[in-house]
């Protein structure tokens, strides 16, 4: 009998804190061994002279998701969690979104039973809490939660999704007391609602009008306003896809007062600016609508600067996947459909964790530690998941990446593996790119997809460790 499944040889290893040399042995899909000289190997892969990092956790993707306007999301689990695996992400939590007069539970029973038999790779759901009722917030909730549903997400925007304030705060209590994570998308409805219908009452409805109708102030005040929330609760807060300057500032101040405030940014916020969007009236941008929207080249600078300097716990992809061709993505509202009913989201699930390599530890703008913690290991720690995932150590899940570096790809999404017919990042030159995928040990990429539907597994997460020593309940009102 062999000693191990799967030796991979002579690895420079990264994870979140070191960078070392050694051989990795895998047994029964977990890491069983790190040392020199390994031997009894069924297979065995030589790394030598390539870095080989913990496998991505994507935290932030939108698979299969009902959207209620009429669009449908072009990648179920089984095209997206492949598309994922050949860019070196292993693990995926997208989001089981309750919809109003739904109970929760029956968004998650609907979630697997669209998951089932499909995924690739593991993944794990977040909640979405659009209706949070009395039954929701006092037996649902913490039922799911205590099931291994422990992270959900609010919504600030959208009048499908949104909560009110008093709404946030009876459901961030219910977090309080189960030890749950909340994300937010921070973003002042009513502002955008103001905005929205005077430029539509100008003309003003081209797919470039998205960036002038969500301006970074609805982004700020919305942002200030869930930290002051979260504060008056006393309960940690993760605001999502956070897009420029104004934002960060809340959050920079927020973690500079002791409150546990995490940010999360996407690739968008670092190789798209507004004339993303379009700098005429075509319809050519709407593959870039997404929200917030990307801002201009000096915030792009400014998010590189918050990836560095610990502004920024995660780097998710944010992959919301509608075609722009056919009838039911970016045109299920027509051929000119304003920019309001624009299916609001782009694909990326695939390029981030290159694009992040290739321009941010290629170019020495991170450190390749810094790119595991943004890219896996934060993530994991945050949603629970860690030590089984987002990290290379003795009992931690075999998800490996083996990186090809010095090369030059131009990125075209005819080498992609996602269900969308473009990617807002043609064109980029790419100089880093996934050579092997391993999934619990098991090779799901090599310059070609592998593995079966259906090997992936769902995930039940841990409460996350408190970031903060928690207040006695007796010090807050009823």
């Amino acid at each position: 009998m062999q000693a191990f499944d799967l030796i991979i040889r002579n690895a420079n290893v990264v994870t979140a804190a070191d960078g070392f040399l050694c051989d990795i042995g895998v047994r029964d899909g977990r890491i069983v061994a790190l040392g020199l000289g390994l031997q009894g190997a069924a297979q065995e892969v030589d790394a030598r002279g390539r870095t080989v990092t913990p496998g991505g956790i994507d935290s932030h993707v939108h698979l299969d998701q009902p959207t209620g306007d009429g669009s449908v999301m072009a990648d179920d689990f089984e095209s997206g969690t492949r598309s994922a695996a050949c860019g070196g992400t292993t693990t995926v939590i997208p989001f089981a979104c309750q919809q109003k007069g739904q109970s929760l539970r029956a968004a998650v029973e609907d979630y697997h039973r669209r998951a089932d038999g499909r995924a690739l790779i593991d993944y794990a759901f977040h909640l979405i809490v659009t209706d949070p009722t009395e039954d929701v917030l006092r037996r649902e909730l913490p039922e799911l939660i205590a099931e291994g549903y422990t992270s959900f997400k609010i919504y600030m925007t959208y009048d499908a999704l949104k909560l009110n304030d008093r709404e946030i705060l009876e459901t961030l209590s219910v977090a309080r007391a189960e030890g749950a994570m909340v994300m937010l998308h921070a973003e002042n409805s009513d502002c955008i609602a103001w905005l929205t219908e005077r430029l539509l009452a100008a003309g003003h409805s081209a797919p470039r009008y998205h960036a002038t109708s969500r301006p970074m102030l609805v982004e700020r005040e919305a942002t200030h306003r869930a930290i002051a929330l979260a504060e008056l609760v006393d309960v940690p807060i993760l605001i999502v896809h956070v897009s420029g300057r104004q934002a960060i500032e809340q959050i920079r101040w927020a973690q500079s007062h002791g409150l546990k405030v995490y940010g999360e940014t996407c690739p968008q916020y670092l190789f798209l600016t507004a004339d993303s969007l379009g700098c005429d009236d075509s319809f050519e941008g709407a593959k870039c609508i997404c929200s917030p929207p990307p801002r201009d080249a000096g915030n792009q600078q400014v998010v590189w600067n918050g990836l560095q300097n610990g502004s920024f716990e995660v780097f998710s992809s944010d992959h919301a996947p509608f075609r722009y061709g056919g009838p039911d993505g970016k045109r299920a509202h027509g051929e000119t459909a304003p920019f309001s009913e624009v299916a609001n989201g782009i694909p990326g699930v695939e390029t981030r964790m290159a694009l992040l390599w290739s321009e941010g530890v290629r170019k020495g703008r991170i450190t390749p530690q810094a790119f595991v913690a943004l890219t896996a290991t934060n993530a994991a720690r945050l949603y629970g998941l860690y030590p089984r995932k987002g990290s290379i150590a003795i009992g931690s899940d075999a998800d490996l990446v083996i990186w090809d570096e010095d090369l030059d790809i131009e990125l075209t999404n005819e080498m992609l593996h996602h269900n969308v017919d473009y990617t807002p990042y043609e064109g980029m030159r790419l100089t880093a790119w996934p050579a092997m995928t391993f999934a619990r040990g098991e090779r799901v990429w090599d310059g070609s997809p592998l593995g079966e539907p259906g090997r992936g597994e769902f995930l039940p997460c841990a409460r996350p460790e408190p970031a903060k020593a928690r207040r006695r309940e007796s010090e807050l009102p009823e």
